[in-house]
């Protein structure tokens, strides 16, 4: 048997005024995931609690099978796995955005999608400025996407789980002070972010970025954890598994578990990502492995941008080069399921993640219908199959 999982990041959203009265999902034209929901079980999952962060972190974590109420501890180790980072007892990650805030207004949680290099400069020069023997290391990443460790060495970190810190994500156009650090050490938190403004600041490549694209104005720190104990997917379910992703916390959460990650050429993590190439890959590598996971994030990026028409060409798309080919290939090569879940909604509406039920769909050997025609949240509502999310994938392989 082969399974494979395709993720449209953030893709349960809400009805929209500019799509009819309809949700992304009911306005677009989708023939690969209806057909899928046409000849399988449609279902909705809440792989949130209510207790834990609406983000990718734990949406992903219950979607992979495992109860985040039990298995996570915050969303930047899972990303430290992903650049093989080894954490310490007394070691802690921490996410460290590059972003833009004018006027005291988050205007970009992203930096206008500053550049890898970019970004690798601005976090040297945070580095450089450290005093000599701190427990602080600055770490680039992909784009926005940067991280700070704290090494303990036999000290405990001057803050804890309990640390009131936010996604810049969630207050795009918002006033940030109400959204500093807070707590305990959230002062400390607060004084590097204010340290990298002065340093951004006086980066020349920064402040003369290219077509008048605004300068990274610091650092935004958040989601902090120590490293998470996860149980091994194959001791778990007996299958051996892959991911495709551009995003860390989506290879980091791969590798904690024991899968491969494959990396893809045109793979961007958002709008401009190569499905094509996406589809292709996932063809390729469920030939060798018995549990593919095929995420993309430009559904999510969309809704973050509150562009109801990118959303829908996004998930488009997916339908088309990725849920379609993969399809097609599984049920030429014999015994297969095939499943389709966001890991969270993000409403166009707020432009970030939510709590909340997400509906998915799954279809292949063994699955009878049950009658649904459409892949959508309403359709989804009206299924007796209401479930956790970690939940999902025991319903799958089962």
């Amino acid at each position: 048997m082969k399974y494979v999982l395709v993720i449209p990041d953030g893709v349960a959203d809400e009805p929209q005024e500019s799509l009819g009265g309809k949700t992304p999902l009911q306005a677009s034209h989708k023939p690969n995931m209806d057909r899928v929901c046409k000849t399988g079980i449609i279902g909705q999952a809440d792989n949130v609690p209510p207790s834990l962060p609406a983000g990718s972190d734990v949406g992903t974590m219950s979607l992979f099978g495992y109860d985040p109420l039990e298995f996570h501890t915050g969303r930047a180790p899972i990303e430290a796995a992903a650049q093989g980072i080894e954490l310490g007892p007394d070691d802690w990650a921490v996410r460290c955005n590059l972003v833009t805030i004018q006027d005291g207004i988050m205007r970009s949680f992203t930096a206008e999608q500053i550049s890898s290099e970019l970004g690798a400069e601005l976090l040297k020069s945070m580095q450089a400025a450290q005093p000599a023997g701190s427990p602080w290391q600055f770490i680039p990443g992909v784009s926005y996407r940067n991280l700070l460790l704290y090494r303990g060495e036999g000290q405990a970190a001057p803050f804890d789980q309990k640390t009131a810190t936010y996604p810049p994500h969630d207050i795009t156009d918002k006033e940030v002070d109400p959204w500093l650090p807070a707590g305990k050490g959230g002062d400390l938190l607060q004084e590097l972010m204010k340290q990298s403004e002065g340093i951004f600041l006086s980066c020349d490549s920064n402040q003369a970025r290219a077509g008048g694209v605004p300068p990274a104005s610091g650092v935004w720190l958040w989601g902090q954890g120590k490293a998470p104990s996860l149980v091994d997917f194959k001791t778990r379910f007996g299958l051996s598994g892959a991911v495709i992703t551009a995003v860390d916390l989506l290879r980091g959460l791969g590798r904690l578990i024991g899968w491969d990650v494959v990396e893809v050429p045109g793979a961007t993590g958002y709008l401009d990502t190569d499905y094509t190439a996406k589809g292709q890959y996932a063809i390729e590598t469920i030939k060798e492995k018995d549990f593919v996971v095929v995420h993309v994030e430009a559904t999510d990026e969309a809704s973050h941008e509150g562009n109801a028409v990118e959303k829908v060409k996004a998930l488009e798309a997916i339908d088309r080069e990725i849920v379609g080919p993969v399809h097609e290939f599984l049920q030429s090569q014999g015994e297969y399921r095939l499943l389709v879940s966001p890991d969270h909604p993000t409403l166009l509406r707020t432009k970030t993640h939510s709590h909340g039920y997400v509906p998915f769909t799954m279809c292949g050997t063994g699955i009878d219908a049950d009658g649904a025609e459409t892949y959508d949240e309403p359709t989804a509502a009206k299924s007796a199959i209401s479930i956790p999310g970690h939940e999902v994938i025991p319903l799958l392989v089962r």
